[in-house]
Parts: C-alpha cells; structure tokens; sequence
C-alpha cells in the first residue's frame, strides 16, 4: 500500500547534546573530519547505513540512545567542544577580512555580498543537486569561499528527483531512476516569515499564470546556499514539477527553470536581506548562462525604484555582473526560439521597463555565423556583464573565439574573456591518508596554510608508497562492493558472483577515468584496439587495471550506447577482474576513486575540455595524470608530473584521428607508464615514480587549489566589479547616466569616425634594432571630442598575410586640432626586437567607465 502523504518528524535532541543539531545542519562537517569522526562514534553501522549523513543518522536514534548519549560526560564534552570549534570558524577572520583591510588602505572598499548564482551545487552526495563538473566546481567554489571568508551567497534551485540515479540493465544500458528527495529530511531549513509561514517568491509565466516558489537554506560552513523549490501549494501540477528534476522536463520547463533562477534568485535575496538583515549583494556572478535572466530582474528592479531608463540601468547592472562560461562548445549553450522569449516576457508578459525588442537584442545571435531569430543564453550573459572569464587559460582562447563575433572591432586575442583556471576544494577531495601522512613527517596536515609544498620530499619514500597502497586498497574494496551491487541489480544470482572478490588487486597499476559521457570526451577511445587493451591490461609482468565511471544525459543515446560499449567489454570473463565500470559516479564514488588511481586518464577532443578538474583532485593525491594537452592540463603540464597524450591535430577524418590518438595513448601506457611504475629498486620501490608523485605535490599542489581560484576571483573580479558598481550606482546613479548617454553619443557618431591618413618618419629602409618609428595620424572623429577616443599606434609582429601578431598598443597623443572635427595624433615607438615589424593606427572608446578599450566592439582601424 502506498502512502496518501509523507513527511519527516524531526529529532528532538536533549538539552545537553543540542550542539549535534547545529553540527549536522551546516554542512562543513562534509569537509570537516573530525566533525564526522563525532557522529560516527555514536554508531558506526548506524552512521554507515545513514551513508554518513548526520541528518539521517540522528532521526534513526531513539529516544532512550539519545537520552544515553547526554548522560556520557565524555560524549558531551567532545559535542561541546566540536560546537565550538564550529563558532570560531564561523567567526574568525579569515583571508577575505585581512584583504578588505587591505583594500580599505589603498581607497577600495572590498564587496560586503557578492551573489553567486548555477543552476547545480555540489557540496556533499547527501544533497544530490549535481550533475557534473559545474555542480561540483560550484560547490567547491562556496566551500573554499567559506574557508576564505569571502561574503558569497549562493543561490540555485532544489530539484525534488535531484538528477538521476544510474544502473545498468543486463546488457549493459543505463537504466535511470529519480528518487524522491524530502528536503525536511535533508541540511536544509525552510526560509519562513516572522509569523512562521513559509517565504514565497513569485515569477509570472505566460497566460496569467503565476510560477510560487519556496526556499530552502543550506548552511555551507559560512555560506548561506538558496534553493528555490516550485513544489508548493498554489502551483498547478505542471508548475509544481519545474523543478523536480535538473535539467529535465520537456516544452517550457528549462526556460521555466531559468527564469526562476534568474528573476527568482534576485527575488530570494532580497527576500533573505529582509528576512536577516544580510546585505544586499553589491557583486552578482552568474555561473553559465542558466542564470542570465538575473539581469533582467535588476534592471526591471532599478527602472521601477529609481525611476532609470533601460539603457541607465542596463549599464549599472552590467558594471557590477561577472559572467563566467564553461562550455567550449556551442551545443553546450542554451538557445531559445526568439518567439518563445517573446511569449515569455511579451504582450501580457512583459516585464515593465524591459521592452521585449531590447531584451531580445540581448541574446541575439546577430553577428556573422550566428543564427537569426534564436535567443542565446550565453550571449545573454556577456552582454549583461562587464566582466567575464573562461575556466583555463586554453579555454579563455576557445571562449574569446567561439564569442568574438559580439566584439566585431578587435581580434580575437583582444576580446573581453579572460581566464582564471579552476581548483579544487583539497578538504573535500583529498583523502585522509594524505592528511596523515603529512602530519606524521612534516607536523601538520595543513600543507597549504603552512605554505609547506617544498618540504614534500622531507616525507620518506616508503611512506608515500605506502599511503599510496593503502588508498589504492580502498578503492579496491569499495569497486568490489559497487561491482557485485551492480550485478545483482542487473539481475544476477549472488551464488554467481565469486568472481567479484577478486576484481582489481591492489598492487596494480591503476588507472581511473570518470566523467559526464558526452561524445567529446571519449569515453570509449582506449577500446579502439580492444586486443591490444586486452594484452596492456593482461600483461604478466606490468599488468594494469581500469576503473571507470560516468553518467549520460538521459536524452543522449549516443552517450548511453558508448556505455554500454565500455560496459560490455568490461563483462568479459577474461578482463574483468582488470577493468569495471562503476554506476551511478557522485561525490561519494569519487571521494575513493580519485585517492585510490595511480593514474588519472583524460582523453578529451582537443579543446573541447574546458578545464577538467577531476585530474587536479587525483594530483593533489599523488595521481599522476595522463591526459591530451587540454583544459587545465594544457597550461601546467611540465614533463615531470605525468604525460601528454599527443594530438592529431589538423587530422580531419574523425575516425583516424580517434585511431592515431589511441595509438599513441596505447604506447605512452606500454611503453612509459608501466614500465615507470613497475621498476623497483631492492627495496621494491619505484624509486622514479615517487620522485614524479613528489614533483606533481611540490609543482601543482598550490596551483590546483580553489583557494587559489577564489583569491583570483575575489582579487580580479569580484573586487573590480564592486568599485565598477559604487561608481556608477552612486547618489542619484549619476554614474550610470553618464555612461548610457557616452555609448549612445559613441555609437551614433562612429558610422562617421575614421583614421584620413598616417605619415611615417624617421626608419630608414634598412630599419635596426635601436631606430624609432614617429608617427602622424589624421583621424576624423565624426563629432567626438578627443577625450571620448583614444588613438593608438598598434604594432607586432608580421604573418605573410599581413596579420599582425603577438600585438602591443601604444597610445598617440593629441598634436592639434581642425575644422570639421579632424585632429592630429602624434607618437613614437622603439623598435625593440628583429624579424618582421609591421603597425597600423586604430581610433577606439574611451570613458573611465569601462573595463576595456574593447567593450563596446566598436574600433576604427587606418
């Protein structure tokens, strides 16, 4: 018989023991373990079977274990003292304080609130609100903002069904379930009014319709998380389910969902402001382009309360907006039918002071290559922001040419995307081992606080082999556990499946490779010669062994059937005590796979990974990575600290492309890999491998982490950003005005700005090293005034096409002036270096408002 209703009946914890309670609702104990060595110690098969979350495990107490627990002195005590250790966290200055005194000396004033809005968090596998490497660079990104004491709050939706689970049928074919989340039963409390009822935030829809909206907190150490939540009371059936599941549902719902996570989100803040006093954000970062429709809430809020026009308030949102993009591929992007937009926020729906036409404008592809009549989310978003960056140094130079059409002016290397490379949340995702194995020889397992990345070779080699093993163990012992649930699932008879116990050995090479399974990532490239996989991974003397995981969207097909291929060749009798394919990849999975792999295995197509974080959470467990040059690895890979899978770059044919490149994967495992890892000396030590797993902690160590990230951030975005938005949305937003009124003025007179002529002197034909090229040019400024433009001498390097490269810029200075609004710029420059020289003159913007000479794309070359 099923249930007319269901909800959780909380604990009611005893006086002395309360502390329990505030230590499982703020999920620092994810990341905290000797909060989860507490909760453990009550149980440990209680804690196992609550899948260590302290939520469940506390409602599981009963009355008389709880009242047990309050009357042990010693238990008490250690509540005691975790709870206050607790408060401290919470309340001491961290970086971010320190910082802002800084910036207060210098005459900035550092951001009090910065909001941070996606559509997925990846904080613990108790709250599954994730998908992939967003959520999970997400969540990293909040829990290393409260480390640092950086002022965030995040803001996203609760998805009721969360993404899905995976199994596998018998054949192989991802199976997907959406289990029922109760968030009464999660870390989450319920946003409510003064008189106790439950907060809602409202968003129109078409037709009359209105989409209400519940909140939900998590407490990520000190970062407040929001969650709206559309299955309430008042909403139809079709509104109640916008949110059950991420990134699913069909005809309206994605718009659906990110029109409340944008017009919502800026709703739920303001709603949080009122509800605590919190600040108002002065900084709002839009993670991906879900969110973009936040801009449009703020520009409605301030035409509404302030009376701006649209262009007034466009520029004071945008000044204090930063935009960040992770996908390197257009089909990653959310596009909409520009009539669907116009149904949405049109006629009947329109939003006042947002004329549909300028909103549409927005997120129009209308640049050459882009596609007429289509609303583009993630141009939406660069439009909105006057700040924007890709996630790795490669894919700030794939972002600036996937976006270059909207900067018509500037090359592509001069376009507004630059780049601050992901890390990785080390609390989270480095195993305890680690942690112990540098207490024990180096006195403190705060490696990073201490700044002790050089002293690593202090650490005794056969500690670090041992550590090593040990995590390699569990990995081995949780695949096994994984590996024999999945069959039984699959429908296998557990008297069959004695086989399992000896899957993977713990003194095997061990390569991992877990991720979303798009075709891009090419999951199934290592079966591209699956006889020579069968021999590496059979070999008698330098045997090697695979663990690999990932998930589909439940859509792709494709995905599904590339799994299904590395499923069933990994069911083979033959191989498969030497690779598994583990379901249902999430936190937990992970928080074993990346400590216990020797080796992190990524072979995207170049440059389709945008950073591929996954590879930075095994180095900082002494992995060592293999992977073609993309995303983070691209920049930080030095020869020492894994291998470079090459590339067949330029080869057309997807096909042989997929061929060489395994060809060359296949080699680099034989004929490198291997043979490294299985040369000992005579104290069965791979001497050479634990020199490269040393290097990988000494060189990468500091570079990988997020806090690295967030200092980056915090130091070149969100800092800027905040002093951008204080100058514009000052007494009476005069800023703001000023600025609408320089672009329109600008953008009017530009059709008639041009550059006459440019008069050269003083380099000779045979020009050298020492000589001084002067410069004259005469620009017609169509009206504007010198001190609106800048005209700059633009110099480089030559290509045989006459494209200038590897560009500097050097500003002319104004000479004089003549009728007809034509003047005379002047300048010199030293030729510094030999080989090709070439220059030219361009005239560009220019107003103390904005963040770079290419921001309105407009520029007039000679």
């Amino acid at each position: 018989m099923k249930a007319i209703r269901r909800f959780s009946v909380r604990t009611v914890l005893p006086a002395r023991i309360e502390g329990l309670g505030v230590l499982a609702s703020n999920l620092r104990w994810s990341w905290h373990p000797p909060t989860r060595d507490l909760f453990e110690s009550i149980d440990p098969r209680k804690w196992a079977d609550a899948n260590e979350d302290p939520v469940k495990l506390l409602s599981r107490l009963s009355t008389d274990e709880l009242a047990a627990l309050a009357a042990d002195d010693g238990f008490v005590s250690r509540v005691s003292a975790a709870k206050d250790d607790l408060d401290h966290y919470l309340t001491h200055e961290r970086w971010y304080q320190r910082w802002s005194r800084e910036e207060a000396a210098a005459g900035r004033v550092a951001p009090a609130a910065i909001a941070y809005f996606s559509p997925e968090f990846g904080i613990t596998a108790v709250l599954p609100q994730y998908s992939g490497g967003l959520g999970i660079l997400a969540g990293d990104h909040l829990k290393t903002a409260s480390d640092l004491g950086v002022p965030i709050v995040g803001v996203g939706l609760f998805y009721k069904t969360g993404y899905f689970k995976q199994a596998l049928s018998r054949d192989g074919w991802q199976l997907e379930t959406y289990p029922v989340l109760d968030p009464d039963g999660l870390p989450l409390s319920l946003l409510r009014e003064e008189d106790g009822s439950p907060a809602v935030v409202s968003v129109g829809l078409p037709a009359g319709r209105v989409l209400h909206a519940h909140v939900w907190k998590a407490q990520v150490g000190r970062v407040p998380l929001l969650l709206l939540d559309s299955d309430v009371p008042g909403n139809d059936e079709e509104t109640r389910a916008v949110t059950e599941s991420l990134y699913g549902g069909g005809g309206d719902t994605r718009l659906e969902q990110e029109l409340l996570l944008g017009v919502g989100g800026v709703r739920a803040l303001r709603l949080w402001s009122r509800l605590t006093g919190a600040p108002a954000p002065e900084v709002y970062h839009t993670n991906e382009g879900h969110a973009g429709f936040l801009g449009v809430e703020r520009i409605a809020e301030l035409v509404r309360d302030h009376g701006l026009a649209f262009d007034e308030a466009l520029e004071a949102v945008r000044s204090a907006t930063v935009f960040t993009t992770h996908t390197p591929v257009p089909a990653g992007i959310d596009r909409f039918d520009a009539a669907k937009i116009n149904q949405f926020f049109g006629g009947s729906s329109s939003v006042p002071g947002v004329p549909v036409e300028r909103l549409l404008a927005l997120g129009a592809e209308d640049y050459e290559g882009g596609q007429p009549g289509i609303f583009n989310m993630a141009v939406m978003g660069l439009r909105l922001a006057q700040r924007a960056n890709g996630v790795s140094e490669l894919h700030g130079v794939v972002s600036r040419g996937m976006f270059d059409g909207l900067w018509p002016g500037f090359d592509d290397v001069e376009v507004p995307i630059t780049s601050i490379t992901n890390g990785v949340h080390a609390p989270t995702w480095v195993d305890r081992e680690v942690y112990e194995v540098a207490r024990r020889h180096l006195g403190t397992a705060d490696i990073a606080g201490h700044d002790l990345w050089d002293r690593i070779d202090e650490v005794p080699a056969e500690a670090i082999w041992q550590t090593k093993r040990a995590m390699r163990t569990k990995l081995v012992q949780d695949a096994r556990r994984r590996v024999r649930s999945s069959w039984l699932k699959r429908g296998a008879a557990a008297a069959e499946l004695g086989w399992v116990d000896s899957v993977l050995d713990p003194d095997v090479l061990t390569i991992g490779f877990a991720r979303r399974v798009p075709t891009y990532k090419r999951l199934t490239l290592m079966l591209s010669d699956k006889a020579r996989l069968k021999r590496l991974l059979l070999d008698p003397e330098r045997p090697v062994q695979l663990v690999i995981a990932g998930k589909s969207h439940p859509a792709d097909e494709t995905g599904k059937r590339l799994i299904q291929e590395m499923v069933q060749f990994a069911d083979d009798p033959e191989v498969r005590h030497r690779i598994v394919f583990l379901p249902n990849y999430d936190i937990a999975m992970a928080q074993h796979l990346y400590p216990g792999c020797d080796v992190w295995l990524n072979n995207p197509l170049r440059p389709f990974e945008a950073c591929g974080t996954s590879g930075m959470k095994a180095a900082l467990n002494g992995g060592l990575n293999l992977s073609i040059l993309d995303g983070w690895w691209d920049e930080w890979f030095d020869g020492h600290n894994g291998w470079a899978i090459p590339t067949a770059d330029g080869v057309e044919d997807p096909d042989r492309r997929d061929d060489i490149e395994a060809a060359a994967l296949y080699d680099l495992i034989e004929n490198t890999v291997a043979r490294q890892f299985y040369d000992r000396d005579a104290d069965g030590l791979p001497r050479g491998w634990i020199s490269m797993m040393t290097h990988t902690l000494k060189t990468l160590g500091p570079k990988v982490l997020a806090s690295r990230m967030v200092e980056d951030y915090t130091t070149r975005l969100y800092g800027p950003a905040a002093c951008a938005g204080r100058a514009l949305n000052g007494p009476e937003f005069k800023g703001a005005k000023d600025l609408a009124a320089y672009k329109a003025r600008v953008r009017a007179a530009w059709p008639r700005v041009r550059v006459d002529h440019v008069e050269p002197s003083g380099v000779s034909d045979s020009p050298q090293v020492g000589d001084r090229l002067h410069v004259r040019a005469y620009v017609d400024l169509g009206g504007l005034s010198p001190d609106e433009v800048t005209v700059q001498l633009i110099h480089g390097r030559v290509s045989d096409g006459d494209d200038l490269r590897e560009m500097e810029t050097a500003p002319l200075e104004l000479v004089e002036g003549y009728d007809g609004g034509r003047f005379q710029f002047a300048g010199e420059q030293e030729l510094t270096r030999t080989g090709s020289f070439g220059y030219s003159v361009r005239v560009v913007p220019r107003h103390p408002a904005l963040a770079t000479e290419a921001e309105l794309g407009l520029a007039r070359n000679a």
